[in-house]
């Protein structure tokens, strides 16, 4: 049974994310870690991606800070293209990057500004941006 958490949650990750990401990571999905999306559905996106004190753009800046600076590259992608989702400007992404240069250091800026690059380049030729 799916909750209306669950429901909301995963409304909000679509938005975000994409229907095709989520489709993907949903058939991806098996018994080992199905509980394990059902959490982060109902807690991550549907308890604080969902709350309004704080609007989507900015959510997407402060999570792409985070992943930056801890240097989960994978999770730094998937979040610039929900940040361009939220209409966050490459301009934007290069300004929060030099932001982590300052406050986490140069070689996590380093690592996360070649994937930025990387990924809005891919976007460019999807036609995405």
């Amino acid at each position: 049974m799916v909750s209306d958490r669950y429901e909301r949650g995963n409304a909000v990750r679509r938005e975000v994310l994409g229907n095709a990401y989520v489709d993907r990571k949903t058939e991806q999905t098996h018994d080992f870690d199905a509980e394990y999306q059902r959490f982060t559905i109902e807690t991550v996106w549907a308890e604080v991606w969902a709350r309004e004190d704080l609007d989507r753009r900015t959510r997407s800046l402060i999570t792409l800070a985070l992943a930056a600076a801890q240097g989960n590259q994978e999770e730094f992608a998937l979040h610039i293209r929900g940040a361009r989702n939220n209409g966050v400007s490459p301009e934007e992404i290069r300004e929060m990057l030099l932001h982590v240069a300052v406050y986490a250091g140069v070689p996590m800026a380093n690592a996360a500004t070649r994937t930025a690059k990387r990924v809005l380049a891919e976007e460019m030729v999807e036609g995405s941006i």
